[in-house]
């Protein structure tokens, strides 16, 4: 107590330089995020550059080009019409004369074959000169090729833009869709533009919108909680600076060390400023009743009582919350590492801070306890009643409700399995431009994100044999029976042109010197935005396209592939290899699955340790452990009737809400242990760990909530869940704690 009273003396001793200090910190913090913020939902973000997937997909774009495409659909009056293809070379010329574009591809580039003289020439598709009836047969005979060029109807055109591989453009990539979109504009004023680099670039500037949304309405949500909440307006300023200072720091550290928000990282304000303030409310509160108790105390012995009390359940709820973010470290994710550690430091930073400006703030203040009220109040609402009741409540009907939160609690863990693993990446996307453009062409082209199947020869040798072409084209009318699959290009579609044209060129008695001397050059260098082969023939290219769709169904189609390979090729001589970024995000449900188990178990035994630790008393440990499974076991039950998954957003959710679980259940059982000097029951020693401690329980729980709701708020459909679930979890906690808690330890514990 003397050496604590003695750093407190010192604090206020020295609080102006420590004002100028922190006020210096917060300026350079400020000044670095306003400078270095940026927001960053590249690939990288989600996995590790040692990943296998992730070095695999770098290597086939390295070989067969960029999956990272523009799609633009530019409607006109007709797709084949004679002014059109000049205004498409046109684009192209701009377009590739970008250094981050590799290729563009569309009508006016297409070619299609011609066999003569023994040999393969190119005419141009889009021909003006022929007759549109001549021009539309012609594209008719190329049916997939045709399907991603123009719109059945003729009304729309479709320019495709492939960047370089994704490692090179990271740099360059806030500024690519703006270049792009400029070119455009100066030839068509109307156009919709989708593809991945849309997306990813939507997905970066929702982020920054709403993380700076999120922390205004944030900072307005907790000033006006604050004013019902705190026993006087003199406390507001303290627990607002206790809010601002960490958080300030914080992204002063995350912007000097060159760092940027992503979708998961954007919630760290809005949880950090709830946390914060949640720690404050704590320390005013006890302050103020031991203030009230006895008015003679004087401040800087009132002001190490409060700090006293308050420290050890304020850093043990710290010490719990701090283990279910950093949990998050063990996911495979690089976002839910940064996220995690982040956090962690914010809340290091957030523990100590709250007491230097809280002692600081205090030592300020003069106040007359008895005659302080809050700002605003309500006169119908008494808390000492509803405790008062509580207490009476938990104390009647303990075994009721002992019987019926257990019954909850196994329907729960029954629940848990019923939650679906999935992301939907249009629910990570919120509605705006880039959405409606998805939408839009997808429905003309339907798809907008691509596959590269490489089929290899296990031995070597050319796949330009009889035999592989054969497999090739039963392989490929699997594919286009694929529902989810749209319109496959590979040389089948041009042996089948050629072949219409010429039946007997591909005649079953063909030498295999002719097969391969006749198709070695379909693969030309203008229509190399579809790669038919690599440059040693051993393998062939088959190109599909298909929508934005959930992981789950693309880890089906990836398996309707596979399985549809097997049942054509003999695997014994040939090989399949699926390449794209959809193979990599199809892993997410995965990485997904293991952040749960790692994240939640990992903080699940290191949150029994500290309880165990902190309580000194197994029995005690374990029937405290229960309730804070309660709320869990209820965000599953909400999460299978309410059909919302695990997804990228969702994943963190356990681990981090069993530390908020918690935060309160510390708070009243210190209380209930430091009650032993009570004469009676359990019962007396926790109705008097509710009198003291209820107050700042329900005001922490709904600054808590409001800040959770804020998030659930968000346009985008995957964090507003994680939002309302938070909320409802944090709400189902606090009722288990002073329901289920005050049952157990009134009944077993004694």
């Amino acid at each position: 107590m003397e050496k604590l009273k003695n750093i407190i003396t010192t604090i206020i001793k020295f609080r102006i330089a420590i004002i100028v200090i922190l006020a210096v910190l917060m300026g350079f913090s400020g000044y670095q995020t306003l400078k270095k913020l940026r927001v960053d939902n590249s690939l990288s973000i989600w996995f590790l550059e040692d990943d296998p997937s992730y070095k695999a997909y770098i290597d086939f774009q390295e070989k067969f080009g960029s999956d990272e495409i523009f799609i633009a659909m530019l409607p006109v009056e007709n797709a084949i019409g004679n002014t059109e293809k000049s205004k498409l070379l046109k684009l192209h010329e701009s377009i590739d004369s970008l250094s981050f574009v590799k290729t563009s591809f569309s009508l006016a580039k297409a070619k299609y074959p011609i066999y003569a003289n023994s040999k393969i020439n190119f005419d141009d598709l889009y021909n003006t000169k022929r007759s549109e009836k001549g021009l539309k047969s012609l594209l008719s005979k190329l049916p997939n090729i045709s399907a991603q060029l123009i719109t059945k109807d003729f009304k729309n055109q479709f320019f495709y833009i492939q960047l370089n591989p994704t490692p090179t453009i990271e740099e360059k990539r806030q500024s690519i869709g703006g270049e792009i979109r400029g070119i455009i504009e100066k030839q068509y004023s109307n156009y919709y533009l989708t593809g991945p680099p849309v997306l990813n670039e939507a997905y970066s500037k929702g982020i920054y919108k709403e993380s700076m949304l999120f922390g205004g309405l944030t900072v307005l949500v907790i000033t006006l909680l604050l004013l019902f909440l705190l026993p006087n307006k003199r406390y507001l300023w303290v627990s607002l600076l206790s809010v601002a200072v960490p958080l300030t720091l914080l992204f002063g550290i995350i912007t000097s060390l060159g760092f940027a928000l992503n979708m998961i990282s954007m919630l760290i304000p809005t949880i950090l400023m709830v946390y914060s303030v949640s720690d404050a409310v704590h320390i005013i509160n006890i302050y103020h009743k031991e203030g009230f108790s006895d008015n003679t105390i004087k401040k800087t012995k009132l002001i190490t009582l409060a700090i006293k009390k308050s420290f050890i359940p304020c850093f043990y709820t710290t010490l719990t919350t701090f283990v279910g973010y950093f949990a998050l470290y063990l996911s495979p994710l690089p976002a839910f590492k940064n996220m995690g550690v982040f956090t962690c430091i914010g809340l290091v930073l957030s523990f100590f801070l709250v007491y230097v400006i809280t002692i600081i703030g205090f030592s300020f203040m003069t106040l007359n306890f008895e005659n302080t009220k809050p700002i605003i109040s309500f006169k119908s609402v008494n808390q000492r009643q509803f405790i008062n009741w509580l207490n009476r409540f938990t104390t009647q009907y303990k075994t009721p409700l002992i019987v019926c939160f257990t019954l909850i609690l196994f329907y729960g863990i029954y629940a848990i399995f019923q939650v679906k693993i999935d992301t939907n990446s249009r629910n990570l996307l919120a509605e705006g431009k880039a959405k409606q453009d998805l939408r839009i062409v997808e429905n003309e082209l339907n798809g907008s994100s691509r596959l590269q199947l490489n089929i290899l020869t296990n031995n070597g040798e050319t796949i330009l044999n009889v035999e592989a072409m054969k497999h090739l084209e039963n392989f490929q009318k699997k594919l286009e029976a694929n529902p989810l699959i749209n319109a496959p290009v590979s040389v089948v579609n041009i042996k089948n042109f050629l072949e219409k044209r010429m039946p007997m060129l591909f005649q079953t008695n063909a030498s295999q010197d002719k097969m391969e001397s006749t198709l070695s050059s379909v693969d030309n260098e203008d229509n190399n935005f579809f790669k038919l082969f690599s440059e040693d023939f051993t393998s062939a290219g088959i190109t599909i396209s298909f929508k934005e769709i959930k992981t789950s169904q693309l880890e089906q189609l990836l398996f309707e592939v596979e399985r549809d390979f097997e049942d054509t090729f003999p695997v014994e001589k040939y090989t399949l290899k699926i390449n794209g970024f959809a193979v990599v995000f199809a892993q997410l449900n995965n990485f997904i699955l293991q952040t749960q188990f790692k994240s939640f178990f990992a903080a699940f035994f290191v949150a029994f340790l500290c309880l165990w630790f902190f309580i000194k008393s197994l029995r005690t440990t374990l029937l405290i452990l229960i309730p804070n499974l309660l709320p869990l076991t209820i965000l599953a039950i909400f999460m299978s009737l309410l059909n919302i998954p695990l997804d990228v957003t969702t994943a963190m959710i356990t681990p981090i809400m069993l530390g908020i679980a918690m935060d309160d259940t510390i708070h009243l059982v210190y209380k209930y242990r430091r009650s032993k000097d009570i004469q009676g029951t359990p019962e007396a020693r926790m109705n008097n760990a509710m009198e003291y401690t209820g107050n700042a329980l329900f005001s922490t729980t709904i600054a808590l909530v409001g800040g959770f709701l804020i998030i659930s708020s968000s346009a985008v459909p995957s964090v507003r869940d994680f939002g309302l679930l938070c909320a409802i979890t944090v709400a189902i906690a606090l009722i288990t704690d002073i329901f289920y808690l005050p049952a157990l330890l009134k009944t077993f514990d004694k």
